[in-house]
């Protein structure tokens, strides 16, 4: 039999139940409608049995797939937060840097200008001395010329 009389005898078979008076249930014959519902199954097409597990396959398939995007997904964010933090760990070390080398160029400035200053006080030192030196160097001679006379 093919399905659609099989339906055909599934309705008539309901149409045959009494009624209740003043509601819309009726009294069927249970077994009849279970025999006919399970020949009805069994003369499904197998096209119908392959769509109904393809749609499962597919829903399984749809899962998966979700799941598999998510791991990725986190993954991604983790390997974009690692590369900010390597980012932010490279833009520290050259700011870093940068003030290293701004605190060298100012100690050198420092040191040159304490080595000018040093020598400057050093040579008037030295200038004070030789001044010194000369001042007894023309007296003596003064004296020495006086002594000629």
């Amino acid at each position: 039999m093919n399905i659609i009389s099989l339906i055909d005898i599934l309705e008539d078979e309901l149409e045959k139940g009494v009624s209740i008076p003043f509601i819309t249930k009726a009294l069927v014959d249970r077994e009849r409608c279970l025999e006919i519902i399970k020949d009805i199954r069994l003369s499904l097409p197998e096209e119908i049995k392959q769509a109904e597990w393809l749609k499962k396959e597919q829903q399984r398939i749809l899962v998966e797939a979700q799941k598999e995007a998510e791991v990725l997904t986190a993954e991604a964010e983790q390997r974009i937060r690692a590369l900010v933090d390597e980012n932010e760990i490279t833009q520290n070390a050259y700011q870093q840097s940068r003030e290293i080398v701004e605190t060298a160029q100012n100690n050198a400035k420092e040191i040159r200008l304490g080595a000018k200053e040093y020598a400057d006080a050093f040579l008037e030192d030295v200038e004070l001395y030789l001044a010194g030196q000369l001042e007894t160097l023309h007296s003596n001679r003064q004296e020495l010329n006086a002594k000629k006379r």
